[in-house]
Formats: structure tokens, C-alpha cells, sequence
């Protein structure tokens, strides 16, 4: 079965193409503030495409932007003493960004420009438009015409006439129709900039923000045409897939369409694919409407195995709704593979698995589950299916190495749980990303050695009566990624 994607641009199911090595651009971030959970799940969803078509035969190149260009950015100058500039900001959170996508798990891009590296890529793809009649300069600032463009709206499903003014209040005197979109601004950050700067009592001064010579002014580059440049710089003119939010679609996407096609004559890419918003409290997670989650808040008090298995509880092209229950769910999934995963390697490795043992339900269970995953992953990126084949396996599984511990089997089935292991491996860690350790192998027998230490001390103050501090010693090993679960055998642990 061939991968089949829900494409934004053909407003349907269709069979995924590609020539050759998968070229994959992701709108990436703007670094004005610390990534949340919101803008974690875009990257995940581009993180299992890349896995799963990595998985099943393709090269793949990948790259994300970094947008350290923004009059949000320009907003926070000032808010910290070390914030002198846009670049200081800018830099900040491009830091924690990069971590949080380390945290994550997330295979690296093959790169991740900066619309600050690439300004001349930008000057170029505006002069383009202009000399082929589809932007104009007016007041040192350069605009794209939107009804020079026979397919503007074709990916928001928009007709021009119905379209409302796109850019700021002060760019309207200087365009011909109130829809058509800032390639280039004269001078430097927009009003916009200025009166979120003015809110948060950074000093008399609104920060110009950085400017750049161009032939038509001294200026800043227009929000679309950045990824634009960037995307056909290091991909060339046609994308395979374009990734990004739903609340990108218009205006950002469709002014990328536009702009691209009309400056290279080439379809700019071949499949949209948008991820669908996660919701807090009822609505989308925002940074400007304060119910968020950072990404390195969660990770500390989630983990990483429990995000990713959230993340793969509903379909990339839907809502999600981040709440108890939600996160209870991903946690008991996880917990139920993380569990399997060590009962199947602990068996495994085991005196009592044997070369002549046969399983033949188990061995059916591990072909069936790959099936299954695959047909679920091939189906649109289905992970919710493809997670209940990987928990079918799990009571698969489970059934082997209870029918030896309880005696009903004479020995584990070596073969079997080696398939099975390999199973988990491939499919819940190489595709959906999961880490079934988190220490390296070198680190495990250090790091088993020291919680079994905090455990020790933890029980004597339990036989002691000191009751709170044996609580804080649990929470301090929960708090570093230590699972503890106390037991009529003593406590037991894992690692997160």
C-alpha cells in the first residue's frame, strides 16, 4: 500500500509523490518567546513523516527556518538588560528552541536558516517579481500584486475581490489593491511594533529594528517572502511537501504560492500538508493569550516518551485538546510499552529463553502488528492505529512471558520476543521516536546504581517515621526522570 496524505491544496486524499530524495521545508518558529507545546506538535508531525519515509525507502531533506526577523521580536528589545538589540532576542529563544527540539527527540534538519543569512537570497527573488511584472516598488517599499496572479486563492479556496486588506494600516495609501502583500518595507519595524513595544514599558524609544540596503530602500524583507527565499536556496524550486500550522495557510502559504510561482514558473511544491492546532482550555494554545505550555516545562514534568505518545493520540490534520485526560491516556500507553519492552528484553536475555521454544501466537502476533503499523502509517499517517498495533503486541507479549512465569511453558520463545524487541525498536523507536532508555549504555549501570542509593535512603527515612522527606526524595527522582513505584517487595524503578 502506497502512502496516501490528506493535501491542503488538492482539498483531498492523495497518493504521495516523489522524485527521488523527499525535499520536506517545515515553517519553522518565530523566536520571540520560549516554544510551547503548541508549536512541538507541527514539529513532531514533520519528525514521523521524515521517520516513516526514511523507514520505507526514501532519502530524506529536510529543513525548517528559523524567522529571527519579526516585530514581535522587536517588541521585546529592552526587556532584559542584555536585550540591546533584535539580534540578542533573536538569539535567546533560538537557543531554547534548538534544546527544545533536542529534548524532543527530533531528527536534526539538514538545515535551519536564518532570514538574517539570507537577505540577498530575498533582494533577488524581489527583483525577480518586479521584472516580471508582478510587484511594484511604492515609497522605497516594494508590494506583490495579487491580481497579477491567476491562481491567488487557490490553496485558502478565496477569490480575490473577497479578499480583506493584507498588511498594516500605513502600507494602504502606498498600494494599488488592499490585498496585495509587503515584499519589502521601507525603514524600519512596523506600528505594530511599535505599540506592543510601547505595552511592556521598554523605555521612550520603539527599537527601529534591523535594516538592510536594498535598490529601493533601506529596509526589512516582508514576512512571506522570507520563507520563499530560504525554502528554494537550499531545496531548489519545487518542494515535495511543505509542512506547517492551519493558521498558516492563508495568508502566509498562499502568499508563498504566489510569489514563488510567479518568480520560477514551477509548481513551489507538490503536497501541502497542514497539522491542526492543539487547544488548552478550550482554545488554541497562544503565547499572546497566555495558556501555554514551554516546551522544557513539559518535558521536565512529562517526559519525552509521554509527549511524543500524546502527540500520537490524535490525526495530524485534526484539533487536539491538551488536557488531564489526554495526558492520563498518553501516560498509560507509554506506560504500557515501556513496561512490555523491558518484561520482552529481560526475557530475552534470560537463561530461560530457548532456541527449540515455538510461540506460534506470538510469532503470528509480531508479523500481524508490523502489518497493521505500516497499513495504519501508509492510511494518511494514522498513528492512533499505528500505537494500537504496537499495545497489540504488547498483550501479545505479555501472554508469553506469563505462560513461562506461571508455568504453562516450559521456556521463552528466543526467536519470538527477538522479533518483538526488534518490532518495538523499529516501529515505536525508529518511526514514532520513542526512547525506551533514556541513559546511554554506558550510563545505565552508574545510573541504576544511584537510584538504588536514593532509594536505600529513602526507605531508612520511611522506617524512621520521616515520612515528608522520604516523599521529597521520590519527587526529586521523579523530577530528574525516575519512575518509582513502591510495592510489597520494596520500590521498584524506571527510567522516564
Amino acid at each position: 500500500m502506497s502512502l496516501v496524505v490528506t493535501d491542503t491544496l488538492e482539498d483531498e486524499r492523495v497518493e504521495f509523490t516523489a522524485d527521488g530524495d523527499v525535499t520536506l521545508y517545515v515553517c519553522g518558529l518565530t523566536v520571540s518567546d520560549d516554544p510551547h507545546l503548541g508549536h512541538a506538535r507541527l514539529w513532531f508531525h514533520a519528525d514521523v513523516l521524515h521517520r516513516w519515509l526514511e523507514h520505507v525507502g526514501y532519502d530524506v531533506r529536510h529543513v525548517e527556518n528559523v524567522t529571527d526577523v519579526n516585530e514581535k521580536i522587536t517588541a521585546r528589545v529592552g526587556e532584559r538588560d542584555e536585550w540591546t538589540g533584535e539580534r540578542d532576542v533573536a538569539e535567546t529563544f533560538t537557543a531554547t528552541t534548538f534544546g527544545a527540539m533536542r529534548g524532543l527527540n527530533l531528527l536534526r534538519a539538514e538545515v535551519y536558516p536564518r532570514v538574517t543569512e539570507h537577505v540577498p537570497e530575498i533582494v533577488d527573488l524581489v527583483e525577480t517579481l518586479i521584472e516580471r511584472g508582478y510587484a511594484y516598488e511604492s515609497n522605497g517599499s516594494v508590494y506583490f500584486d495579487v491580481t497579477s496572479f491567476d491562481d491567488y486563492g487557490k490553496l485558502s479556496n478565496q477569490e480575490v475581490d473577497a479578499l480583506e486588506a493584507q498588511g498594516e494600516p500605513d502600507e494602504r495609501s502606498e498600494k494599488r489593491n488592499p490585498a496585495d502583500f509587503a515584499l519589502w518595507k521601507a525603514d524600519g519595524v512596523s506600528e505594530t511594533a511599535a505599540r506592543e513595544h510601547a505595552k511592556h514599558d521598554h523605555g521612550d524609544e520603539t527599537p527601529a529594528g534591523e535594516t538592510w540596503a536594498s535598490p529601493w530602500s533601506e529596509g526589512r524583507p516582508g514576512w512571506h517572502v522570507e520563507c520563499s527565499a530560504m525554502s528554494t536556496t537550499h531545496l531548489g524550486d519545487t518542494l515535495d511537501v511543505h509542512m506547517g500550522g492551519r493558521d498558516l495557510v492563508f495568508p502566509h502559504h498562499e502568499n508563498e504560492i504566489a510569489q514563488s510561482e510567479a518568480a520560477t514558473g514551477e509548481t513551489f511544491a507538490r503536497h501541502w500538508l497542514h497539522v491542526g492546532l492543539l487547544e488548552m482550555e478550550g482554545e488554541k494554545m497562544s503565547s499572546s493569550i497566555g495558556n501555554f505550555w514551554t516546551v522544557p516545562d513539559a518535558l521536565d514534568e512529562l517526559g519525552v516518551n509521554v509527549i511524543r505518545t500524546f502527540y500520537a493520540g490524535a490525526a495530524y490534520r485534526s484539533e487536539q485538546a491538551l488536557t488531564e485526560e489526554t495526558i492520563a491516556e498518553a501516560e498509560e500507553r507509554w506506560e504500557r510499552l515501556s513496561r512490555t519492552y523491558d518484561r520482552a528484553v529481560e526475557a530475552l536475555d534470560s537463561t530461560a529463553a530457548r532456541a527449540k521454544a515455538e510461540d506460534e501466537a506470538l510469532r503470528a502476533a509480531v508479523e500481524t502488528a508490523r502489518e497493521d503499523f505500516a497499513a495504519a502509517m501508509n492510511d494518511d499517517l494514522n498513528l492512533r492505529e499505528a500505537t494500537a498495533a504496537l499495545l497489540d503486541l504488547t498483550d501479545a507479549v505479555n501472554r508469553h512471558v506469563d505462560g513461562v512465569d506461571d508455568g504453562s511453558s516450559e521456556a521463552y520463545d528466543y526467536r519470538a520476543l527477538r522479533e518483538a524487541v526488534e518490532a518495538f525498536d523499529d516501529l515505536a523507536g525508529d518511526v514514532l521516536g520513542l526512547q525506551f532508555e533514556s541513559a546511554t549504555d554506558g550510563d545505565v549501570d552508574l545510573a541504576g546504581e544511584l537510584v538504588e542509593l536514593v532509594l536505600d535512603v529513602r526507605e531508612a527515612e520511611r522506617e524512621a517515621g520521616n515520612y515528608e522527606r522520604a516523599d521529597e526524595l521520590r519527587d526529586a527522582l521523579r523530577d530528574v526522570g525516575v519512575e518509582i513505584e513502591d510495592g510489597p517487595d520494596g520500590a521498584t524503578y524506571r527510567f522516564k
